[in-house]
């Protein structure tokens, strides 16, 4: 039984393919870090932000979410060493998160699943660069 690969509307790739997985962890960091401009700014945020308002348990919610993009790449056999410096960022991020008022600030500025997002692309482009996508 073939495997479906193709985006069909707007929904996600259900595929194991290295396509399918670089749509979904995209996917996932869009709706984390850049859902939402704020009005009068080019400044994106994402439901890490929003949720991360919630104490404690908003920041436990999205360090779960956060994960899911460890978890895609450990499904592409990418490198111990890279999957911990995604760990580390995720965590990172969960423990300043748990600070009131430092945390939700930070989530502005330190954006652990873009940078995820970074490292999975390199290890696609590297050994997947059929799935390769030109940014406009």
């Amino acid at each position: 039984m073939a495997e479906v690969t193709r985006m069909q509307g707007d929904k996600l790739p259900l595929g194991r393919d290295a396509l399918s997985v670089r749509r979904r962890v995209e996917a996932m960091e869009k709706l984390l870090e850049r859902s939402f401009t704020i009005p009068g700014t080019r400044q994106t945020v994402g439901l890490d932000a929003l949720i991360g308002l919630i104490p404690v348990g908003g920041d436990v919610i999205t360090a779960v979410m956060g994960a899911y993009m460890l978890w895609e790449a450990r499904n592409l056999g990418m490198s111990k060493g890279a999957m911990a410096r995604m760990a580390g960022n995720v965590g990172f991020d969960w423990l300043i998160g748990l600070i009131p008022g430092v945390g939700d600030a930070a989530d502005f500025f330190f954006r652990s699943n873009t940078r995820n997002l970074k490292l999975i692309r390199r290890h696609l482009d590297k050994h997947h660069p059929s799935t390769a996508t030109i940014e406009g």
